[in-house]
């Protein structure tokens, strides 16, 4: 096994583990959100080592950056102190999650067993940022004009929901 292959999949565990510790972290959302972003990282060394680097710092900036840091933003403005979810649903939520890591643990263990593959050859600027403005702007222009509003209506509603808790 060479050592990308090794990285590779080792990238891949830490995305599983820790997004499965983000599920499980219910109360502690800082914990949560913590886990996302090691989630985030581990999956932009996966797109640097398949040499998507524009992909890969994208993934960084956005995601791990930004998003983490307006969901962490909601959150203290929002100021949620009592406890949203049941202790009586935990248990299931906990299950659920610790089912999903067993299963993805056995394919991760099945696939050390019956031995790796080697990857097919990349095509020619694959994971620049040509290619990716011709797709973003040409075939899914509206797909990027809805989600940015999408955004915007989630903003103004987290807002008008802080505007609300905090009124006399």
């Amino acid at each position: 096994m060479t050592v990308p292959v090794f990285l590779f999949y080792l990238f891949g565990a830490l995305a599983v583990i820790f997004s499965l510790s983000m599920v499980l972290h219910v109360r502690n959302t800082v914990a949560g959100a913590l886990s996302l972003v090691v989630t985030m990282i581990s999956l932009a060394a996966i797109y640097v080592l398949l040499e998507a680097h524009l992909v890969a710092v994208i993934q960084i900036m956005v995601y791990a950056g930004a998003i983490v840091v307006l969901f962490l933003f909601v959150v203290m403005l929002l100021n949620l102190r009592e406890d949203q979810f049941a202790p009586g649903r935990q248990w299931l939520l906990k299950i659920g999650a610790g089912l999903v890591g067993v299963v993805a643990l056995a394919q991760l263990l099945r696939l050390f067993r019956i031995g790796f593959s080697d990857w097919p050859p990349l095509p020619e600027g694959f994971g620049g940022y040509r290619l990716l403005g011709l797709a973003l702007y040409t075939d899914y222009v509206l797909l990027v004009e809805l989600v940015s509003l999408l955004l915007l209506a989630a903003i103004v509603g987290a807002l008008i929901l802080a505007k609300r808790k905090a009124g006399p």
